[in-house]
Parts: structure tokens; C-alpha cells; sequence
């Protein structure tokens, strides 16, 4: 007997199978759950492609569109303006004189830092100029953020990043670099470590340059700033100088195409030398020049009518004022023609100069020559003159020839560029001028006396002090200048000289003038003992005269041609003897 088993409920109807058109078909719910089933299926593959396109697009973005370095962090220290990047320096032809480039600089969050001593332990072997403790406390302090090493090398980010230590980043920073290192570097100076500029151009047009995006071009010319720093390096060593300055101008506009102060630094390690190296001789320091006043001075004369190139003064015997005693270091003893004066150099002639145009005249044509009052030029260093107060009869006299007012180099280059140009003063700058820029020229000297002053230079060159300055067919002329410094006591140190000569050439239609100076140099055997300027500085101007003028386009004269020994024929004295300086 067969027995059925007993079911507590209802049994499930099997899904419904139809046969059309030779396939299997299911009907009713069956259908319904494969559908759903494909439809979910659809939506979960989209949204893993979508996922996975976002993440290749990321991976894209990072490999490919943007740099390596880590994003600013929102509690680092925020350096104002740094979104701009810092603009270029240019030379007046176009040469890098400053940049910035991008570096990575090394930051910690000491919260995330795991082991303190081990980590400055491993820094320190990859960073061995950063030290061990200074390292571990750093990373030890409550904050959540510490520089570690600012400007770091690719290879020093790369050694960093192998040592795997957690809470180590780097930040995208600019670091400023300067191409030609000390070359010119107090004129377009340095910045500090976060890129403000702290001396020279970088001070000076520190807004601009961070807020601008075009070069700053000066008016140097790389090429006339390495053979003047260079010539006076190598006479600064010969005559073992403390220093030496020197500056190369266009007396037509006013540009500065060199400018050297020595000794020198790197702007690219500006604090690794002296703290002197970095005093801008040639525009922060004001000395007495010496007898390279006596160009103004004669200049003064010539204009004031006191005195004409056919005049002279007695020059017998020196001049005693209370307990000064002015004498001529070559003294002739005689009478002096105004060329004598000039070519002699003659204290005693140039004195008595001054006293005919008076005190008020001479401060009033010194001031109009820029003598008076401090350089306009673009630098933050800029030194003021010393003056004579009260300015006396004694005063008049020596500032004459260069003793009681002290200038600096740039206020004389400038100046005797006025005398030579024409007779008008343009402010001197360090700032590149387009050929349609306005010149700010004014009237200070008289075009007649600007001309017998360029006959006077050149006779000064040719038979005169200046002899060692000459450049054969460039038709140099200039003025030397000794003058002895003064003491801790206020007294004169005969044996501490400031020695120089400023040149202007070609006299017959100037164009530069090139100014050389030595702080006290000691004179040699080849120069018989002596350190005046006609022996130290005179040289170092003949010399970069000759290796500038190839490379700027002037082009040598044949200095006995008729016409250039006519254009600076002189009268030596009113008995009618004549010397053509050539």
C-alpha cells in the first residue's frame, strides 16, 4: 500500500514555459526578475566605468598638467604677493643680470612624525649642512608646522623623499638667482629668503618687480662692467688698495653702463663675506676727490668771466691763510697761464680761481652741477655730500682743489659729464632710455666753456699728469685727483690717499666718461714709489677705454690729422707760445 506524503501548505506554481518560434520564452514573474537583474548589472558597470575614468583623468592631471611639488598648506606662513612670480633684470642688451626659479623647500608637521630622532637623525645624513638637534627640535614642537630647509636642490628633494619619513612635505617657493654672481652686484643687489628685495635695484623697485610681469632693463652693458671691474681688481691687487670704485657714463644721456665697488660680493651668497663688501662705494661713499675738482673750478672761472683761457694767475710763492699753507706739489714757481693751472695741476692757481668768483658763486655753480646735494640716481644707497658750515674764505680755497667737500663717485662722473657734453646737466640713472624717451636736460654750463674745457682735459692727458690715461687714437682727456684721506683726529694721513682720474673720450664730440678710484693704494717699484691718481687710477682709465671702445662702436682717429690738431691747439701763455695736444 502505497502512502502519500502529507504537505502543510500550498505548493508553488512553476514558472510558465512557452515555446515560440522554436526558443524557450519564460512568462510572468521569472521575466520580470531577469530584467531587473540586467538593468541593475548596467547601472553597476557605468558606475565603475565612471569611477574609473575619474581616476585615470586624476591620474592624467597628476602625471602630465601640473607640477610635482606639494599645494600650499592652510596653516603655513603666507608670503605676501607670492601668486606673482618676481620679474627679470635685463642689461641694457638684453643679458639675465636676475631670475627666479622654482624650488621645493623642505617643511614638517611635528604631529605627524612618528619618531623625532630618528627622523632628524636620517635628515641630517641627506642634509648635512642642517644640524641633528636643531632638527629633532624642531620636530619635537607642539605646532603643526616647521621650515626645516628652505631652496633645496632636485637631487637634495629626491634624497628626502627616499627616506620615507611621515610628516615631511615640500612647498613650491622661488628662489632668485643672479647669472654672473659679483658681477655688478651692488648695483642690482639681492633679496632675502622670501624673495623681497633687501639692496639695490631689488630694493629699489621691489613693488614692481614683484607686482610685474615684464623685465626690468637697466642701462648696464655686461661687457663695459667686466672690463671695469676687472681693470680695477687687477690694479686694486698691483698697488695692494683697500678698495677701489669705478663708474663708465654717457655723458649725452646720463646712463650708467658701469658701476663697481670693490671688494665685491656674491648676491647669490650675499652674507657669506664681510659686512664691507657690500657698501656700494661708487654711490654710498663720499670722499674728497681732489684735485679732479680743479675741472669744475676752472669751468666756474671760465664761465663766471673772472678769468679767460688767455689769463693767469701768480703761482710763486703758496698761500698762507691763519695756520694753513696751500702749495703745488710740482710747484713751478712763476706765473700761470689758466692752461699751466689746468695741465700743472697747480693748488695755488686754482685757489686764487675761486676767490675771484667768490664764496656764493662757487657754491652756486657747484649746486647746479649736482655737487651739493645727493645723487638722484635709482639706488637706495645713496650717500649725502659733506659741505664746509660755515662756508669761509679758507673754505672757497680748498674745496678749489678737492679738500673740505666730500662727494661721491657717481656725483662726480656725473658732474664732469655736464662740463663736457655741452654744458647740460641730465641726471644720472641706471634705467635703460629708448631712444624716444625725453632727456631731463638743463642748462648749467655754457656751451663756449664746455668746449675750452675739453681742450684742457686733453692737454692734460697729452703733456700733462694724465699721460699714463692715454688711448692711442680715441682722443682721451681727464683729470687726476689725489687727495689724502683724513683721521680718526681730523687730521690729513700723508700716507692714506684716495687716488683717482676721470677721463672723458672722444673730446672732440664726448660721449662717455670712465672714472677710476683707489683707496690707498702703496706705490711700487715701476712707479717710483708713487700712488697718486696720474700713477694708479690714470692707467686703469686708459686701459678699459681701449678694450670698451671696440665692442661699443667707436672707432679709432688718426690723432695727427690737421683738423684734430687745430681742434685742440692751446695757447700755453699770453707771450704766444701754442701747443696742440694731440
Amino acid at each position: 500500500m502505497t502512502r502519500r506524503r502529507k504537505t502543510t501548505g500550498q505548493r508553488k506554481p512553476l514558472p510558465a514555459v512557452v515555446l515560440r518560434h522554436g526558443r524557450i520564452e519564460m512568462e510572468g514573474t521569472a521575466k520580470q526578475a531577469i530584467e531587473t537583474g540586467r538593468t541593475r548589472l548596467v547601472i553597476a558597470g557605468a558606475i565603475f566605468a565612471l569611477a574609473f575614468a575619474i581616476v585615470g583623468a586624476r591620474l592624467v592631471d597628476l602625471a602630465m598638467l601640473t607640477d610635482g611639488n606639494e599645494p600650499r598648506i592652510a596653516h603655513a606662513p603666507i608670503v605676501e604677493h607670492f601668486a606673482t612670480e618676481r620679474a627679470d633684470i635685463l642689461d641694457r642688451n638684453g643679458e639675465l643680470l636676475a631670475t627666479s626659479l622654482i624650488t621645493a623647500s623642505l617643511y614638517a608637521d611635528p604631529a605627524l612624525v612618528l619618531d623625532s630622532d630618528e627622523a632628524a637623525r636620517k635628515l641630517a645624513m641627506v642634509l648635512p649642512e642642517l644640524s641633528e638637534a636643531a632638527i629633532r627640535t624642531k620636530l619635537s614642537a607642539k605646532g603643526r608646522f616647521v621650515w626645516l630647509r628652505r631652496n633645496l636642490t632636485p637631487r637634495q628633494v629626491y634624497d628626502v623623499n627616499r627616506l620615507g619619513v611621515p610628516g615631511l612635505a615640500f612647498q613650491r617657493e622661488e628662489r632668485r638667482v643672479y647669472p654672473h654672481g659679483s658681477l655688478a652686484a651692488h648695483i642690482v643687489g639681492f633679496t632675502n629668503i622670501d624673495n623681497r628685495g633687501l639692496a639695490g635695484v631689488e630694493r629699489q623697485f621691489d613693488d614692481s618687480l614683484i607686482a610685474g610681469s615684464k623685465p626690468l632693463d637697466l642701462s648696464l652693458d655686461v661687457r663695459v662692467q667686466h672690463v671695469l671691474e676687472e681693470e680695477l681688481a687687477a690694479a686694486q691687487e698691483e698697488f695692494s688698495a683697500i678698495g677701489a670704485a669705478g663708474i663708465v657714463m654717457d655723458v649725452v644721456t646720463g646712463e650708467v653702463l658701469a658701476m663697481a665697488s670693490l671688494p665685491g660680493f656674491d648676491p647669490n651668497h650675499p652674507v657669506a663675506g664681510a659686512d664691507d663688501t657690500r657698501f656700494n662705494r661708487a654711490t654710498l661713499g663720499v670722499y674728497e676727490m681732489g684735485s679732479t675738482f680743479k675741472i669744475f673750478t676752472t669751468a666756474m672761472a671760465l664761465d663766471a668771466g673772472t678769468v679767460t683761457m688767455r689769463g693767469g694767475y701768480d703761482a710763486t710763492n703758496p698761500i698762507r691763510v691763519a695756520r694753513f699753507t696751500i702749495n703745488d706739489f710740482h710747484a713751478k714757481k712763476r706765473w700761470l697761464s689758466v692752461p699751466e693751472i689746468f695741465m700743472y695741476s697747480s693748488n695755488i692757481g686754482a685757489a686764487k680761481m675761486a676767490l675771484d668768483v667768490g664764496s656764493e658763486g662757487q657754491q652756486a655753480f657747484l649746486r647746479g652741477l649736482g655737487l651739493l646735494t645727493p645723487s638722484s640716481i635709482e639706488l637706495p644707497e645713496v650717500g649725502a655730500p659733506m659741505t664746509p658750515s660755515p662756508w669761509r674764505e679758507i673754505n672757497t680755497m680748498t674745496v678749489s682743489f678737492g679738500h673740505g667737500v666730500a662727494v661721491s663717485p657717481v656725483q662726480l662722473a656725473s658732474a664732469v659729464s655736464t662740463v663736457v657734453n655741452g654744458g647740460l646737466a641730465v641726471p644720472a640713472t641706471i634705467l635703460k632710455r629708448a631712444p624716444t624717451d625725453p632727456i631731463p636736460a638743463r642748462r648749467a654750463v655754457s656751451a663756449e666753456t664746455s668746449e675750452n674745457m675739453r681742450r684742457l682735459l686733453r692737454l692734460v692727458v697729452t703733456e700733462g699728469t694724465g699721460k699714463n690715461a692715454d688711448a692711442p687714437g680715441y682722443l682721451v682727456g681727464g683729470k687726476t685727483g689725489t687727495a689724502e684721506k683724513l683721521g680718526s683726529g681730523g687730521d690729513y694721513q700723508r700716507r692714506a690717499l684716495l687716488s683717482s682720474f676721470v677721463g672723458a673720450f672722444p673730446m672732440d664730440n664726448p660721449r662717455y666718461v670712465v672714472l677710476a678710484v683707489l683707496d690707498e693704494p702703496k706705490g711700487t717699484k715701476r712707479t717710483h714709489g708713487y700712488a697718486t691718481g696720474g700713477w694708479v687710477a690714470a692707467p686703469v682709465v686708459g686701459k678699459v677705454i681701449t678694450r670698451m671702445a671696440s665692442f661699443i662702436g667707436i672707432t679709432p682717429v688718426d690723432e695727427n690729422a690737421p683738423e684734430i690738431r687745430e681742434a685742440f691747439a692751446v695757447e700755453l701763455n699770453p707771450r704766444g707760445t701754442t701747443l696742440a695736444s694731440y
